[in-house]
């Protein structure tokens, strides 16, 4: 018995719930987003909260289950709330400037690098080392968050680069640290 897929999603007021067989758009002050899940699932809308429930135990049927009731949640919480992550830059002389919608980087490369934002996610500097990365739609903001970690990933040796906000980088003792015993 899947205790996450059981597990009601309330819909709070301000949130429009479309369902349409397997497909269903969620529209809220952030935005409005669609998705189509497996038809075997049954969907449905009940007094204010959304229900999902599956037809058989088959491992299949548990397995999707629990992961289009995450899904349906994350639509919900996303059009009501939004999602955030943030990124910080460490390292001497890398910074971060707004630049219109998207963003310029110094990494410590021989040339500054700009990135533009996805579709329905927003990038804002906060400060000099500090990026925020907003959206409705957590798999995209994920996403977008990854894109930029990937241009300088934190260095084991120094932790310099770019890491998410609370990310603890283990470093690496270095080659001195061998020849010290």
């Amino acid at each position: 018995m899947s205790r996450i897929g059981n597990a009601p999603i309330p819909v709070p007021a301000g949130v429009d719930v479309k369902i349409d067989g397997p497909a269903v758009t969620v529209k809220g002050k952030n935005g409005e987003l669609k998705s189509v899940f497996n038809q075997d699932l049954t969907i449905a809308l009940e007094d204010g909260v959304l229900k999902v429930s599956r037809p058989t135990d088959q491992q299949e049927h548990r397995a999707l289950h629990g992961l289009t009731r995450s899904l349906l949640n994350n639509m919900v919480v996303g059009v009501s709330d939004g999602f955030e992550r943030a990124l910080d830059l460490v390292g001497t002389g890398y910074r971060v400037q707004q630049n219109g919608n998207g963003i310029t980087l110094q990494l410590g490369f021989s040339h500054p690098v700009e990135v533009q934002p996805l579709d329905g996610v927003t990038l804002e500097a906060d400060g000099q080392v500090r990026v925020v990365v907003k959206g409705a739609d957590k798999q995209a903001v994920g996403h977008q968050a990854a894109v930029i970690r990937k241009l300088r990933p934190p260095n084991a040796y120094t932790g310099k680069g770019v890491r998410y906000a609370g990310e603890q980088i283990h470093l690496k003792p270095g080659k001195s640290a061998a020849r010290a015993e």
